[in-house]
């Protein structure tokens, strides 16, 4: 062995013996409890403090800084703590500016802040370090960024005499800036690691045995970091105004040695935070791979573990919904309506609605209408607390952007369900077996498991849409059952979207729904309507415009509101009922039914394809399943005929008189036709209209 290779040799394993002291006396400081801090929110506090704190060369610069503020420090918890978080920074921030570097050594002070942070874990220990730094250098670049245009910070400065050229800083700053984000990078990993539910996966023990000490050791170089920075800065606040504003200098001159000496001073500390960044990015170079690797295998274990979880039968939902969204949270939940932080347990023996979903959740008169159909549905009050649903945001980056987060806190205050308390912490493999095995791409869907946990429906948004709580369970067989017992009549089109009209329904009264965009169609609609309204049938006139109405649709119903009548239903109502007509047909399509196997999707795709601009009507009564669709032209030519058909109404229903004139008689003479209808309530005193001749048919009663 030559004598480099010797030296080489013993100053790795003299570096190895190093480490094993140092891990062991940290072990010894590291007592961790039942304290939980949100480490990911403190850090991306800390970054934003940090990005503006060092976002020039200069400590001072009069460019506008932009930055996306990720989190917000009042929303970052610590739980299960003795004290407040603030209470916890600022004991550190005092330990790391208060006591005299001079009188202990760096180590010495590093060990403290190990035994003052003894109750966290590694990555909090790095993060409350961290924040405890950005504080005080933030406080300090805040007020050089702000001398030269607010006179209060001028005043402060001067007071604590605080020179105000600090240029020759310059590679000291950059330095602080460089090394700075190293270290929020370091503790990125080290937050990543602990977030890992290596627990549940079963990790290779031989290398999380190797994984660990560098955690450690990472760490400490971390903090042993803050606290040069810090005292860094301390040092800054200190300096003299004669101290900074030296530029040339002659070795020469005896005073202008002085200038020499403290120029040096701050080349030497620049060089120590270089000289620490180095250190702490070699470091990088190495953790960043092996975190990665440790992430990307736990994710293939998670998501198998998954796969096999959702096989498998259970006496209750609770490992399945502890596996979705407690790995690192015991309190992963919220209820919107008390705002009461809540465990899984709390949906023990309950059909649970997985509502997935960007973060901008539904457009309104979605979330509208769902919020109807299921806690304001009538039917709700049987099945209340059988069932309930978690709103589930994923982001559609990589990352929570801060609008995101935004727009989840707003919309979360105002949502009746329970919801994911902080979604931006969903484990990574639990979102990606969402997106993977239940074809979650952005559009919301809504999982159902059972009382055991075991999946019975991929999306049922749409059932709910069309029946409301009437769907409990919400199963796929449930969905089945239901189309079973529908068929194309009033009650089904129109349910629940306005109470009036649900009343009307149940009455038995003659409706008219119709829609066009065309407003001289409408108005010669309306006109012939009413002509047959006044001559003594009556009727009820639905106005619904057309698919997906818009802004031309509000400027009609204003028009009409002035002109013709009220009509029933608002803008949001339309909305709704072309919602549920849209709902219907994907509920029907998933089934594996189409337009030429089906009437109801035939009917609801004849209304949703609709591109006539002169219009169509439907023409309905009550519960009944005789149901006429007219369009364009036809419309008005049935309506002209009215003096021949409306003879008919006396003796026949509204929709039986009608068909006189839409559909001529299959037969030309005498018709023989003769149809059996068992006996139902009221059926007495109604009549037929016989389907090839169109007349009325004689009425006997047949004795089984």
């Amino acid at each position: 062995m030559t004598s480099v290779q010797s030296a080489s040799f013993w100053q790795h394993s003299q570096s190895y013996l190093d480490d094993e002291i140092l891990i062991k006396k940290l072990l010894l400081s590291h007592d961790p409890d039942r304290r939980r801090l949100n480490s990911e929110m403190l850090l991306s506090a800390v970054e934003n403090i940090l990005f503006h704190a060092t976002a020039s060369e200069e400590l001072v610069s009069d460019k506008p800084v932009n930055a996306n503020f990720k989190s917000n420090i009042s929303n970052i918890e610590l739980i299960e703590s003795p004290e407040p978080l603030m209470h916890t920074i600022y004991k550190i921030a005092h330990e790391m500016l208060c006591k005299s570097p001079g009188k202990e050594d760096l180590h010495t002070r590093t060990m403290a802040s190990f035994d003052l942070l003894g109750s966290h874990r590694w990555g909090a220990k790095a993060a409350l370090a961290l924040a405890a730094f950005a504080i005080s250098y933030g406080e300090f670049s805040l007020l050089m960024q702000l001398r030269p245009h607010i006179p209060l910070a001028v005043s402060i400065a001067n007071f604590k005499q605080i020179p105000s050229n600090m240029s020759m800083l310059k590679p000291q700053v950059k330095a602080l800036r460089s090394l700075s984000k190293t270290m929020v990078d370091l503790t990125k990993c080290i937050i990543e690691f602990e977030a890992l539910p290596l627990v549940h996966v079963g990790p290779d023990m031989e290398d999380l045995a190797v994984m660990k000490p560098k955690i450690y050791v990472t760490a400490y170089w971390i903090i042993r970091s803050t606290l040069v920075c810090s005292s860094q800065i301390k040092s800054l606040k200190a300096m003299k105004p004669e101290q900074v504003h030296a530029k040339h200098f002659k070795l020469n001159n005896s005073a202008n040695f002085s200038y020499f000496s403290r120029y040096s001073n701050i080349t030497i500390a620049a060089w120590e935070l270089l000289s620490l960044d180095n250190r702490l990015s070699s470091i990088y170079s190495h953790l960043r791979p092996q975190v990665d690797a440790f992430r990307r295998q736990t994710e293939a274990k998670m998501h198998q573990k998954l796969l096999s979880l959702f096989k498998k039968s259970h006496i209750d939902n609770q490992n399945v919904l502890q596996m979705l969204f407690a790995l690192k949270d015991d309190l992963p939940l919220k209820d919107c309506s008390t705002q009461e932080k809540l465990g899984v347990s709390a949906l023990k023996s309950k059909v649970v609605l997985l509502l997935i979903s960007k973060p901008d959740l539904l457009p309104f008169e979605q979330l509208f209408f769902l919020v109807n159909q299921t806690y304001d549905h009538p039917h709700n009050d049987r099945i209340e607390g059988s069932y309930a649903i978690i709103w589930v945001p994923i982001s559609f980056y990589e990352a929570w952007t801060d609008a995101e987060q935004k727009l989840f806190d707003f919309i979360s205050n105002s949502m009746p369900c329970y919801l994911v308390r902080q979604p931006w912490s969903l484990n990574s493999a639990v979102v990606n077996f969402m997106k993977q095995e239940w074809n979650y791409g952005g559009e919301a869907i809504m999982v159902v498991l059972d009382s055991e946990g075991m999946i019975t429906n991929l999306n049922a948004l749409d059932m709910v849409f069309i029946w409301g709580s009437k769907a409990y369970p919400f199963s796929l067989s449930r969905e089945n059952e239901l189309w079973d017992g529908e068929q194309w009549k009033m009650q089904l089109i129109t349910n629940e979207i306005h109470p009036i009209l649900t009343q009307w329904v149940e009455e038995g009264r003659n409706i008219c729904i119709y829609g066009s965009e065309n407003l001289d169609w409408i108005r010669e609609f309306n006109a012939k309507m009413k002509d047959i309204k006044d001559a003594g049938m009556q009727h009820e006139m639905i106005y619904v415009g057309k698919k997906n109405p818009g802004e031309h649709t509000k400027e009609i119903l204003s028009i009409m509101n002035r002109e013709i009548y009220s009509n029933l239903l608002s803008f949001t109502k339309i909305q709704l009922f072309w919602l549920r007509l849209e709902s219907m047909r994907r509920s029907k399509s998933r089934l594996g039914n189409n337009a030429s196997t089906d009437n109801v999707v035939a009917q609801v795709s004849a209304l949703l394809d609709n591109n006539n601009d002169n219009g169509w009507a439907v023409y309905g009564k009550g519960l009944s399943t005789d149901i006429v669709r007219v369009e364009g032209d036809e419309i008005f030519r049935c309506l002209n005929l009215f003096r021949q058909w409306g003879e008919n109404v006396g003796r026949l229903e509204f929709i039986d008189a009608l068909r006189t004139v839409l559909e001529p008689p299959l037969v030309d003479g005498p018709c023989n036709h003769t149809q059996v209808v068992p006996y139902s309530e009221g059926l007495v005193q109604g009549n037929m209209v016989c389907q090839n001749c169109k007349l009325l048919m004689k009425k006997f009663t047949i004795y089984e």
